[in-house]
């Protein structure tokens, strides 16, 4: 799909605040992540490639995938008292009754969304569920442009805090109602929900660019969660029901 020109966000503001579509300028060189607080210790490469190598082993195959999640230092995206689990495949709580997906389920989300995309990077990509801002980061990695909204003020926060520091200039976050997307960046070459609801919403569906993929946790009726796959063809929108999850609710509105 063609790029529509990108527009940095300030990190701040809601989606009815974002100003108009500006030209980009040529991308620089990213500016190096900060270094870890003394004595923690989790900056180093080889826990992080320890962590990718068992995500390679779990069936993780997509080279891109794996090069962001081993850049992605999760460990500045959790609580410091839980800090030395941030590289377990496990999900940690970030306040709010909210959760940090498991390293498994981040890279197997992103590599689904990816899928139609055999090599490069995806284009515009919204995110549904903040969260810490991990995701978002390792979004940032793999697609041109990353609008991640969070309907909880506190996460909204947060992540702006967490993200700040690593000036990612391609990832945009705003405070709103997920469920209604934002259809100022639209389309989107991929959606990614972080909370399970009945269906996906039809808004979502609108904003999905022809050739484009949702991934996102859905009840089935039994009542259990599976991740779904929806993509946008000129003739209709295909459906693959995978593997079971465990996601927080999808909600409406704001808090």
């Amino acid at each position: 799909m063609n790029r529509r020109p990108g527009f940095p966000a300030r990190l701040d503001r809601s989606p009815t605040q974002v100003r108009a579509p500006a030209p980009r300028v040529a991308a620089q060189a990213r500016p190096a992540a900060p270094s870890a607080p003394s004595g923690v210790g989790l900056d180093s490469q080889a826990i992080r490639t320890r962590m990718v190598t068992r995500l390679a082993a779990a069936g993780i195959a997509d080279a891109r995938v794996l090069a962001a999640m081993g850049r992605i230092e999760r460990h500045r995206f959790v609580d410091s008292a839980l800090v030395n689990q941030a590289y377990e495949d496990t999900s940690l709580p970030i306040g709010l009754g909210q959760t940090i997906s498991k390293p498994s389920v981040v890279a197997r989300m992103v590599e689904l969304l990816l899928g139609a995309l055999p090599a490069g990077r995806l284009g515009r990509v919204l995110e549904i569920g903040t969260g810490c801002g991990y995701q978002a980061a390792v979004l940032g990695e793999v697609a041109t442009e990353v609008y991640s909204i969070e309907r909880l003020r506190g996460l909204h926060e947060k992540a702006r805090e967490n993200l700040r520091p690593f000036r990612l200039p391609n990832v945009h976050l705003l405070f709103g109602d997920g469920m209604q997307g934002f259809a100022k960046g639209a389309p989107y070459a991929g959606i990614i929900a972080a909370a399970g609801g009945e269906a996906v919403p039809q808004a979502w569906i609108d904003q999905l660019a022809v050739g484009g993929r949702i991934i996102a946790p859905t009840l089935m009726p039994d009542r259990r969660q599976a991740l779904v796959v929806l993509e946008k063809t000129p003739r209709e929108l295909r459906r693959s029901v995978l593997e079971g999850v465990h996601f927080v609710p999808l909600k409406s509105g704001i808090a």
